[in-house]
């Protein structure tokens, strides 16, 4: 068994570093210092993540939080969306979650475990919705948002993204892309809440503005959508 400790890690990704992206990622991502990214692509880190993994050095690392590097995190979300054991990957999720400080690693943590029983999740995206954590509010947006607009929707799960209100702008952008999603794939359950305007205004219009943007939603439905804007 070969056991890779954290700093071995972080020396294996420095060695795969790139300044000009790392100085193209921190414009993306400006909730993080720019000395926190290493500046590693993101093929790269997948393909690190599967290595760890079939060299079982995977326990160690996801034990280890927080960590400091913006990649160490991507490596992370990562190695948590490969499990396939349910159980396993949800409590690995709860470890997790609380450390997510940015948009790109809370939208990369896609679990496989969840595709087949989503079901598992509402229990968990319940209490998740009402955290005091961006992203952890985020992540369950998001899982409502994958799983949970095909056949497994419900109108109850639009009532309950569309009554949050947050004055965070990540959370919010969340808001917004759930419901263009949702309109792309549910509209006629979906477009009496922009025409009853139960959504906070930003999200509202940002809704539209990305339902418009969609090449899902016909050219009909986009000239009703724009005379709903607030």
């Amino acid at each position: 068994m070969n056991i890779m400790n954290d700093n071995m890690i972080v020396d294996r990704l420095f060695l795969m570093s790139d300044e000009k992206y790392a100085a193209f990622q921190a414009k993306l991502i400006p909730t993080i210092y720019p000395n926190r990214i290493i500046g590693v692509r993101t093929p790269e880190l997948r393909a690190l993540a599967k290595t760890l993994i079939n060299e079982n050095d995977s326990d160690l690392f996801l034990s280890s939080l927080p960590h400091k590097y913006f990649e160490e995190n991507q490596l992370h979300a990562f190695m948590i969306s490969l499990e396939t054991d349910f159980t396993k990957c949800i409590a690995k999720v709860k470890a997790f979650l609380p450390f997510i400080d940015n948009w790109a690693t809370c939208d990369q943590t896609l679990p496989k475990a969840f595709i087949k029983e989503p079901e598992k999740l509402l229990p968990d995206i319940c209490k998740w919705l009402k955290s005091d954590k961006i992203y952890t509010v985020r992540f369950a947006i998001g899982l409502l948002m994958r799983h949970f607009l095909g056949e497994n929707f419900k109108p109850e799960y639009a009532d309950m993204v569309a009554s949050l209100r947050s004055g965070e702008y990540y959370v919010n952008m969340m808001i917004a892309w759930y419901f263009a999603t949702a309109l792309a794939k549910q509209y006629d359950f979906i477009i009496p809440y922009l025409e009853a305007k139960k959504l906070d205004n930003w999200a509202h219009n940002k809704a539209i503005q990305k339902s418009l943007e969609s090449y899902r939603i016909s050219p009909e439905r986009k000239e009703y959508l724009k005379t709903l804007k607030i």
